[in-house]
């Protein structure tokens, strides 16, 4: 409890300060919409001549997209904010403050702050999901089961983001790095079977991008195989529980701004 008391101080005071800029969500709004035109534009020349991904039909493909938009959103939201910062610190010394809280600095570096402007994100994401599924026939139940894959693949992207930021305590600078993993991320905007078999093997065991949407989305559609949910859960609890071995061995080849 004392920890959601915190979170709550946290991002209570976040959004205040957000609140100041009103305008900024407009925009956010607006090119968020934009984006997803975009991305729905991309999908529609491949399904504009009959051409489908095989197995997908053009409204389920609009599940994963939808997922992906969530992801996106989910990632500027929480994410960015937060994770993007532990490089800065790094770089000035700062986070020797975090470490003498009484509070897992883990947790602080993850949670400090929210950032309202990917909220359209999550929205159009969501509105996305719910109208290809009206489309489909989505039972209220399915969307319940979906959710499991789903938190599961929440904790996947925001272990191996924070994994990435633990790293700027040896390299400092790693802003290259995270705009990496966000490109490879992009795969998620389309079902796996888009990609030569190769790419799936690579988007599913090394750089598991599959298990951020194509597996949400088949489980959505009803067509999920349990053993990929498993494997799911397995991922995302062995991922969390790793994130946090791999902060406590970076700390300690952190050296402080003081030492």
């Amino acid at each position: 409890m004392r920890y959601v008391r915190v979170l709550q101080l946290f991002w209570s005071t976040a959004i205040a300060a957000e609140a100041e800029y009103r305008a900024n969500f407009l925009l956010a709004a607006v090119n968020s919409l934009g984006n997803l035109a975009g991305s729905l534009f991309g999908l529609f020349l491949f399904y504009r001549a009959d051409y489908t991904f095989a197995g997908w039909r053009w409204e389920e493909a609009l599940v994963v997209l939808g997922i992906f938009t969530v992801f996106q959103g989910f990632s500027a939201t929480f994410l960015s904010p937060n994770l993007n910062r532990i490089v800065q610190q790094v770089q000035q010394g700062t986070l020797d403050f975090v470490l003498l809280k009484p509070i897992s600095s883990q947790f602080w570096l993850s949670a400090r702050t929210v950032s309202p402007w990917g909220l359209p994100d999550l929205l159009f994401g969501m509105l996305l999901i719910f109208y290809a599924g009206a489309q489909l026939g989505i039972e209220p139940l399915d969307y319940l089961l979906a959710a499991v894959p789903l938190a599961c693949g929440f904790a996947i992207l925001y272990s191996l983001w924070f994994m990435l930021g633990a790293t700027s305590i040896w390299f400092v600078k790693i802003y290259n790095v995270t705009e990496v993993l966000n490109g490879l991320l992009e795969a998620g905007r389309y079902p796996m079977v888009a990609y030569p078999v190769p790419y799936r093997f690579f988007f599913t065991f090394v750089i598991p991008v599959a298990f951020l949407t194509t597996i949400p989305a088949e489980a959505l559609l009803g067509r999920g195989e349990v053993g990929w949910l498993f494997a799911a859960g397995a991922l995302a609890a062995g991922l969390l529980v790793a994130s946090g071995f791999f902060w406590r061995f970076a700390l300690r080849f952190y050296t402080s701004a003081s030492s």
